[in-house]
């Protein structure tokens, strides 16, 4: 689950990261009274869920109440187009106004879970304000790392050597490791996938501060974090997979043509290759699930359905624990109640399968029944043009 910026900086100030000062506003009239509190220059920052806000206008600096409240008016209401959007972009409802600082130096400090060695690993680079993806990519030596131990996590030597191994100078190494240290319990306490402050910045001063701090949390663990599922804006996410979230189907929204409903997570991504394969393109991930009953067969086509660049739907079931009598019995029923006029391609395996094939045959309803993975992606590619 994602969150906003001004919300994971609450977060992580809780846990000693330090922040500049700042806060939400929703109006004009809340972002011109939080530059007033503030004084002097502020900057006023489009709150979404991507990266690349300041590339699309989604950032303004203003030198005072009044250059707040006019950067506010045109951010406010804006649809911001970035590279992490898409071209639709996001509506921005919500804006952080917050203190600038003099800044000395841009750096990099994020974790993740490394799942080649199965531990978090703290990342620090010198060269903050960019992608680090880009980075990456392109200069590798400038991203040093260190692993978390389970039950330890960050120890003090392990964060003066990113420290210094960034550039911080002597004299706000300790301000560093404290950061760090922060940042860490907050990850590991919080449950989150992600934790991620780019810039992070070193100050005229000798200041060390989360310029900016982007925040994933792991979904399974939420139930552990009640306050933190609160924070959930549904108007970030696509709105097909929130109504999937409501039935408990795992839908993630893609941008092909051919639908796909398939029961098991490794069978959906197999559906997926496979239809690539034979020239398509897939439409969403849908796992329905080995218990899936009638009522959420039907919600999953209602949602597959309502995507427009939907052509065709491929149906891939192996009937283990769903039956595929069961699985026929719920196609059948969400045709007609639906009225789907999409081409419907199915392909079952398992469990009373020809049973299952006898019931989509006589319900006189215009089914292709493929056999085999191969066929069924082939039928169904021809099928959606």
């Amino acid at each position: 689950m994602k969150i906003h910026e001004y919300q994971a900086k609450e977060i992580l100030a809780k846990y000693g990261v330090p922040v500049p000062r700042g806060r939400r506003a929703l109006t004009v009239e809340e972002a011109r009274n939080v530059a007033r509190e503030l004084g002097g220059k502020v900057v006023v920052k489009a709150q979404i869920h991507a990266g690349g806000r300041g590339k699309g206008g989604g950032v303004k600096l203003a030198a005072g109440e009044e250059a707040a409240a006019e950067s506010a008016s045109k951010i406010l209401g804006m649809t911001l187009v970035t590279h992490q959007t898409g071209p639709e972009g996001r509506l921005v409802k919500a804006l952080l106004v917050e203190e600038t600082l003099p800044i000395e130096k841009e750096l990099y400090l994020g974790i993740v879970l490394d799942r080649a060695v199965g531990k978090p690993v703290v990342m620090a680079s010198s060269a903050g304000g960019m992608e680090i993806e880009v980075v990456a990519a392109k200069t590798p030596e400038l991203i040093l790392k260190e692993t978390i131990e389970p039950g330890l996590g960050l120890s003090a030597w392990q964060a003066r050597k990113l420290a210094f191994g960034i550039g911080i100078p002597a004299a706000s190494v300790g301000a560093a490791v404290k950061t760090m240290t922060a940042l860490v319990r907050a990850y590991l306490e919080m449950d989150m996938s992600l934790a991620e402050i780019n810039p992070l910045v070193l100050t005229a001063g000798g200041r060390v501060v989360a310029l900016d701090a982007k925040v994933n949390f792991d979904d399974n663990a939420l139930y552990r974090h009640k306050e933190v599922g609160e924070l959930r804006d549904l108007n970030e996410e696509d709105p097909l997979e929130v109504e999937a979230s409501k039935y408990g189907l795992n839908y993630i929204k893609l941008d092909g043509n051919v639908a796909c409903m398939v029961n098991g997570a490794g069978l959906a991504m197999a559906t997926m290759d496979i239809i690539k394969y034979a020239g398509g393109s897939p439409a969403n991930f849908l796992d329905v699930g080995g218990g899936a009953n009638q009522e959420q067969i039907k919600n999953a086509f209602h949602i597959l359905l309502a995507d427009p660049n939907v052509k065709a739907v491929l149906i891939n079931i192996f009937g283990g624990i769903l039956r595929c009598d069961t699985l026929a019995s719920g196609v059948v029923a969400a045709a007609r109640e639906l009225n789907v006029q999409h081409p419907i391609v199915i392909r079952m395996e398992g469990t009373n399968v020809e049973l299952g094939r006898r019931i989509l045959k006589e319900s006189g309803l215009n089914f292709t029944v493929a056999e085999g993975m191969k066929d069924a992606a082939e039928k169904v590619v021809a099928l959606a043009g």
